[in-house]
């Protein structure tokens, strides 16, 4: 992650409220949520106080995660892009209802009921979406996004790695969240090809209008 400002201290960190907007993504439908991050009183999954990367609190702006989305913050292996120093657990979870909604701000999650498993993954595309955060917050997203220019910060060549299965960035674009799900170019289930997606956050803060879709080949 590139922060916008010098790094805080966490009291810092604690007296400022950080806002975060998902990708949530899926074939017919999009559907925007937002979570913020808040101390001390945060909301919980699970009984477990939600943080970011840099382990602060959070809390949902909106209702809950769906149970039935039967989300799984981590899994057996990892989501890695070692040329932004990325390396963060890969959980899964599904559609429910038209709406994706990721549990949490520390994990990538890819999507159970839509393409394929990573396992799978020369069979098809696999999805993997994550959080990013606005103002200061620390999530995978955030890694993969330079927010000052509005554009990706993988660069085309570079290595992407999901439950040890190697890709190449072929491809990032952003696309506004109004389009991205008619985008069919996003959602075309191709073996062999990785979509990740994340929102891309804006330099003055204001909540995101926009999708980061970085495509990348196995290879």
């Amino acid at each position: 992650m590139t922060p916008r400002h010098a790094p805080r201290s966490t009291s810092r960190w604690r007296r400022r409220n950080i806002v975060a907007a998902s990708a949530v993504v899926v074939a017919s439908a999009m559907i925007v949520t937002s979570a913020v991050l808040l101390a001390p009183h945060a909301q919980t999954v699970s009984g477990s106080p939600l943080t970011d990367l840099a382990g602060n609190t959070a809390q949902f702006d909106g209702p809950q995660p769906d149970p039935s989305a039967s989300a799984t913050p981590t899994g057996t292996g990892r989501f890695q892009s070692p040329s932004v120093g990325l390396d963060v657990p890969l959980g899964s979870l599904d559609v429910v209802d038209n709406e994706l909604e990721p549990p949490g701000f520390t994990s990538a999650y890819w999507v159970r009921n839509v393409g394929v498993a990573p396992s799978d993954s020369a069979d098809g595309t696999v999805f993997v979406v994550m959080h990013s955060l606005r103002n200061g917050g620390q999530a995978p997203g955030n890694a993969l996004i330079d927010v000052e220019n509005g554009r990706a910060r993988i660069a085309t060549g570079e290595a992407i790695v999901v439950d040890d299965v190697a890709y190449k960035v072929v491809d990032t674009e952003t696309v506004d969240k109004t389009q991205i799900a008619h985008d069919q170019s996003v959602w075309a289930d191709t073996p062999g090809r990785l979509v990740v997606i994340t929102c891309l956050q804006r330099p003055d803060g204001a909540p995101s209008t926009e999708n980061m879709v970085i495509e990348a080949t196995r290879g």
